[in-house]
């Protein structure tokens, strides 16, 4: 009898942990992670008013947008919630917090182009800047905003067997002469870019960003496993800040740093990366580019790095037209080739 009742109280405590575990494991898994919400309200870092209180310049400034879908704005809800047009202008239903903070607000002489491409690697763009944009005119100060190279990582997301522009599987030694070759084009680019503006300018390149959150798991954003990916990833961030510091005038806009904590584990607190203040997913349903939310961050870091640069463009002299007193209400030049 006894042995019965033990057997019993056995079967009944086994019942109790499997139980137990389905109850509280499954959410867990389904909250750590397969959740992603995307939050609601502002993201990224905070915006001092202060600069935007006066003129920086009277000079005409050019804001010329190069690269690829992040440039272009693909995921965000609507073409004023890219981060290239929010750069320019804020948009009607622009958050409380940022009401003001924008170029147009501090540079009254700005035109603005964005010659960006969705799906494009940085081949096409080496091609865009050569044979697209012209030499501005002599009294045009350019600030250029670039995001270039993320797609040569992560196309044919595994389907086709890796290339240069599409290396997506490849293992570091595999990649490495794609590497050389992107250092290569990349210093090229901004060179040309550079040319195109003989009244000068400010380059604000955009590091690549990872909808991993640093692990280098890709399956969790539903891609085909890829060991050397990570590393992969890494070396073409070190190519972005070491030809970057071979220019003056050319600053890495951290949209890496921005974005971890907003991927794929974006719920995991136990990590490093885990944002306490606003735990959420910053990319759109393509997993490459940002969401509404994400395209407000990119937007935040890319000011503030134009921000920090704001004296070069105090320091402008007023354009001859306006020197001269003379009012001009034609149209800008387009600098965009026909070809």
């Amino acid at each position: 009898m006894n042995k019965k009742i033990s057997s019993l109280q056995l079967r009944r405590r086994l019942l109790f942990i499997v139980a137990l575990a389905v109850f509280i494991g499954v959410p867990a898994y389904l909250e750590f992670k397969l959740r992603r919400p995307v939050g609601e309200g502002p993201a990224g870092p905070v915006i001092d008013i202060e600069p935007f209180e006066t003129a920086w310049t009277q000079h005409q400034v050019h804001l010329l947008g190069i690269g690829d879908s992040v440039t272009r704005g693909l995921g965000a809800k609507s073409k004023s919630h890219s981060y290239f047009e929010r750069l320019r202008e804020n948009p009607k239903d622009e958050w409380l917090d940022m009401r003001g903070k924008h170029l147009a607000a501090v540079l009254p002489n700005l035109t603005a182009s964005n010659v960006a491409v969705s799906g494009s690697t940085s081949l096409d763009h080496e091609r865009v800047i050569e044979a697209e944009i012209e030499t501005f005119d002599d009294d045009v100060f350019g600030l250029v905003v670039m995001t270039t190279g993320g797609n040569d990582l992560i196309h044919s997301y595994g389907r086709r067997p890796p290339e240069e522009g599409a290396m997506y599987g490849a293992s570091l030694e595999q990649a490495q002469p794609w590497i050389e070759a992107f250092e290569s084009r990349l210093n090229k680019m901004l060179r040309l870019t550079s040319d195109r503006f003989p009244a000068g300018c400010q380059i604000f390149l955009g590091d690549i960003y990872d909808p991993t959150d640093g692990v280098g798991d890709a399956p969790s954003i539903f891609l085909p496993d890829w060991p050397d990916g990570l590393a992969i990833h890494a070396e073409y961030n070190r190519v972005i800040r070491r030809v970057a510091n071979q220019f003056g005038h050319v600053h890495v806009v951290p949209l890496h740093e921005t974005f971890l904590g907003h991927g794929s584990h974006c719920r995991q607190f136990w990590r490093s990366t885990y944002d306490w203040d606003d735990p959420t997913y910053w990319f759109y349903t393509n997993i490459e580019d940002p969401n509404d939310r994400g395209y407000d961050a990119i937007r935040r870091v890319f000011l503030q790095a134009i921000v920090d640069q704001r004296r070069s463009l105090e320091s402008l002299p007023a354009t001859k037209m306006l020197q001269e007193g003379m009012k001009d209400h034609s149209p800008p030049q387009n600098h965009l080739s026909t070809r």
